[in-house]
């Protein structure tokens, strides 16, 4: 059997030496990475994806019918603008708001939740990571209570 003995000023260099890894560590910016608005593909990316989502919405009778009527390109122009205002990007959104836009419209659970299922699915087609995606889900979902006029 080996017997270690470690002296006390030894354990303590050891002890900090660790201390100060570990700090070193947690000091380091969260984002050094890409922003979510990078991640997102900018805004020709951002655009590519409510495109996207324009063809599913068409696609999806739970929700389509919301839609009847709408300027099409407006509600791109919009969107679009929404989501790189949300992601952190340079645009500004200047349509009405969401309380406003959605005050007549009832919105169930349902068609909130399809509309999100939606955009996730056009988002993978765009192969945005599915990190970025829950972020900017995250970014959404304070828009609900408005959305659904609650």
């Amino acid at each position: 059997m080996i017997n270690f003995t470690v002296k006390p000023a030894v354990l303590a260099l050891l002890l900090l030496g660790s201390l100060m890894a570990l700090t070193g560590c947690q000091s380091m910016p969260a984002d050094s990475g890409p922003t979510l608005y990078q991640q997102l593909g900018e805004r020709p990316g951002i655009a590519n994806v409510v495109e996207d989502l324009l063809y599913l919405i068409v696609d999806d009778e739970r929700i389509n019918h919301q839609f009847k009527g709408v300027n099409v390109a407006q509600f791109h122009r919009n969107l679009t603008d929404q989501l790189c205002e949300l992601s952190g990007g340079p645009c500004n959104y200047s349509g009405r708001s969401m309380r406003e836009l959605h005050s007549d419209m009832a919105i169930t659970d349902t068609q909130f939740n399809a509309l999100a299922e939606n955009l996730i699915l056009a988002m993978e087609e765009n192969n945005i990571p599915t990190a970025a995606q829950n972020r900017l889900l995250k970014r959404i979902v304070p828009l609900y209570s408005d959305i659904r006029n609650l």
